[in-house]
């Protein structure tokens, strides 16, 4: 079974929704795959329990009191201690602006209501196998300035740390094992996010323009192909 982050015990899911049959039918379908769920129904009960409970996921209502769920991801990446466990946002607000903003706030996966208990759990549980798995890469990589440590999850630019999302390291490091080649939309998509994430194109346009944003003097590295993908140069 895949385990969590801690030595022993079963993945700690956090699910924070106000509505409480949504929460009890999430919850109900984690539990019976063996998960070990906490509940949050308002913004600052989840900002509070993750601090204390650290969960290896979140699942992410976006219309909450007190705090909505944007706010709430948004302090979650931008802290070194709790930046690095995935958000997937469960949500009526499915138009292509909201998915896009989700993934922006560095949301790992966007499901939007009504959904399927079932394939929820299928979602959680192919971001956390990415987690777990092996990069497919060397220790550390070194690109003409850019080192990589696939190990430590940490890329130095000109010698300065640049803190990236899991979804946004993989994007680079999956780039910088193929530089020089050109990788299609489809071919990111498969390889970064997996078949079973409901993303697009337009996904991939996105977080390449925030690690384009957030790699500094080594931006111009990453160059795109109109029509076709993107290409690291190496």
């Amino acid at each position: 079974m895949l385990r969590g982050s801690r030595e022993v015990g079963p993945l700690k899911i956090l699910v924070v929704e106000d509505d409480d049959d949504i929460l009890e039918v999430v919850a109900h379908a984690l539990e019976k795959a063996g998960m070990r769920v906490l509940k949050a129904r308002t913004g600052m009960e989840a900002i509070a329990l993750v601090s204390r409970e650290k969960p290896d996921l979140i699942i992410l209502d976006i219309m909450l009191p007190q705090m909505d769920g944007r706010e709430v991801c948004r302090r979650i990446k931008q802290n070194d201690r709790t930046r690095l466990i995935p958000v997937v946002m469960l949500t009526a607000l499915g138009e292509e602006r909201d998915r896009i903003l989700g993934f922006e706030l560095g949301a790992e996966d966007y499901v939007t209501k009504p959904f399927s208990p079932k394939e929820l759990v299928l979602r959680v549980l192919a971001i956390l196998r990415r987690r777990h798995e092996p990069m497919n890469a060397k220790k550390t990589m070194g690109v003409s300035g850019i080192f990589i440590d696939p190990d430590g999850f940490r890329v130095e630019v000109e010698g300065k740390e640049v803190v990236l999302t899991p979804t946004e390291f993989r994007l680079l490091c999956e780039l910088v094992q193929n530089a020089g080649k050109v990788l299609t939309r489809e071919v990111l998509l498969d390889r970064v996010w997996g078949q079973s994430c409901d993303v697009y194109a337009r996904t991939v346009d996105t977080h390449i323009k925030r690690l384009r944003r957030k790699m500094g003097v080594a931006k111009d590295r990453i160059e795109t192909l109109r029509g076709i993908g993107y290409r690291f140069r190496g």
